[in-house]
């Protein structure tokens, strides 16, 4: 078929000295690369994020983020066969189970009330948000006068339905996000129409920090809603008071701040004394201040399975987005609900925050060690949640991206998420060599030790057989 002549406009411009056209490596249309044609990863990477599948109804870019394709990819090499055999470094999870020194031991039955098995509040139960409300207060609202109440708090079933619930009630706004984040960002902010998601890529040479003056930019050029993970997935590094103090001074009475802060538990710069970074402790007025936080028992609680989070924020925008969860996710366990209650008293917090720290620290510091001592480089070391950006650039050529690594990685039972996945959509806008990402891995120093020691030793094998 022809192509059409705006699109030939698009992806061809003439060359500056010699007025010869020549291809856009932006098209999407434009054949992939010679040297991505060359390895089967990347071929498979770019068939599985194609636009176009034989069933007319099914859009199948929109059905996985990085650490499902990755698993995916895993299972083809016999993951799903042997799980224990293998170290799974890609699965952005905590080690779940009661053995870290301090912490305290994990519900192992629920008392199932008979009025629990009704519909719960959308919002969540009563004394649930409560007590998240009293959390908030103790350690980030000491001494102000604005205090959250358990209007100010909604449960919701995860994450994803948490920030799913906020993005629905958006109004027309762009939205700012910053690159690399979390990987699903991407795909649910596309689901909506009421407001255009607009990337900002941070620097490498700057550790990927977000500056006040970078917040001031994207308002500046009209960005009314900024989403930021801090800390931040998958860099490591977290922006602390007073620079955060700064930005949500930028924000107010301009901007919407909505603030993941699921890995605020894991910080490492206070010398492992239990605080945990949060926004609510720069915020002026609960109800007035645009400041949404969103965070739950997944990470530092390290109760995946059990999808209870909330939302915290002013109490308008916290009633919509317990209205929308009606028909959204129907809301959260009650059971469940129930049972996190008293994991929330403050002092219990503030403990098995100081032993989770201390366990963590401990595993970030062995891992990079280890990886230090095979020749990577560092030029900045994660303070905070339990991910390394680990940059391949150093390596030959064969294992010098994501893909290729992570591809040589399966063949020794060993999971990693290619930095490709934590870029915006790459594989419709530009060639994959091109992206600044495509260079990284995102190693997860989340499992057990005994799990870090066995994929360490497959990378050191891998390194090996490249004869590094």
């Amino acid at each position: 078929m022809d192509t059409p002549a705006a699109q030939i406009a698009v992806n061809t411009h003439a060359h500056r000295e010699t007025d010869v056209p020549r291809e856009r490596r932006f098209s999407t249309i434009k054949s992939p690369s010679d040297k991505e044609n060359s390895s089967q990863v990347h071929r498979q990477f770019r068939n599985a994020h194609a636009g176009h599948r034989a069933h007319a109804g099914l859009d199948p870019t929109r059905a996985s983020t990085g650490v499902v394709w990755t698993t995916e990819r895993a299972y083809e090499h016999g993951f799903l066969d042997d799980p224990s055999s293998w170290a799974n470094l890609g699965q952005g999870a905590p080690e779940v189970d009661d053995d870290i020194v301090g912490c305290f031991e994990r519900p192992k039955t629920l008392n199932i009330a008979v009025e629990s098995r009704e519909y719960g509040p959308t919002a969540g139960i009563k004394p649930l948000r409560e007590a998240v409300a009293h959390l908030y207060n103790a350690h980030h609202r000491q001494g102000k006068k604005s205090q959250y109440t358990w209007e100010n708090v909604c449960i919701v079933p995860g994450g994803r339905a948490g920030l799913i619930r906020i993005a629905a009630v958006l109004n027309n706004a762009y939205l700012g996000f910053f690159i690399p984040d979390y990987t699903a960002y991407n795909e649910m902010l596309s689901l909506f129409k009421n407001f255009v998601p607009i990337p900002s890529p941070l620097s490498h040479s700057d550790k990927y920090h977000i500056h006040p003056e970078k917040i001031a930019e994207e308002i500046a050029r009209g960005t009314s809603v900024i989403l930021t993970s801090n800390p931040r997935n998958p860099t490591g590094q977290v922006v602390a008071n007073p620079e955060l103090k700064e930005i949500q001074d930028i924000c107010r009475d301009r901007a919407t701040l909505i603030m993941d802060e699921f890995y605020g538990g894991y910080n490492y710069t206070s010398d492992c004394d239990g605080t945990t970074v949060s926004a609510a402790e720069n915020i002026e007025d609960v109800d007035e201040d645009d400041v949404i936080l969103i965070d739950g028992l997944t990470k530092r609680f390290r109760l995946p399975g059990w999808r209870v989070a909330w939302i915290v924020g002013p109490k308008e925008f916290i009633k919509a987005i317990g209205s929308c969860g009606s028909y959204l996710d129907g809301g959260t366990n009650v059971p469940f609900q129930e049972a996190a209650i008293p994991m929330l008293e403050p002092n219990k917090v503030i403990n098995e925050m100081k032993a989770l720290q201390k366990h963590f620290k401990g595993k970030r510091d062995y891992v990079l060690d280890r990886l230090q001592g095979m020749g990577f480089k560092f030029e900045c070391i994660p303070d905070s949640t339990f991910y390394i950006w680990l940059d391949l650039s150093c390596l030959p050529d064969t294992i010098s991206d994501g893909l290729k690594f992570f591809e040589a990685c399966l063949k020794e039972k060993v999971i990693v998420v290619p930095g490709i996945f934590f870029d915006l959509n790459p594989a419709r806008r530009r060639d994959l060599f091109d992206s600044p990402c495509h260079h990284f891995v995102r190693f997860s120093y989340g499992p057990k030790m005994d799990v870090l020691k066995k994929g360490l030793d497959g990378i050191e094998r891998v390194l090996a057989k490249h004869r590094v």
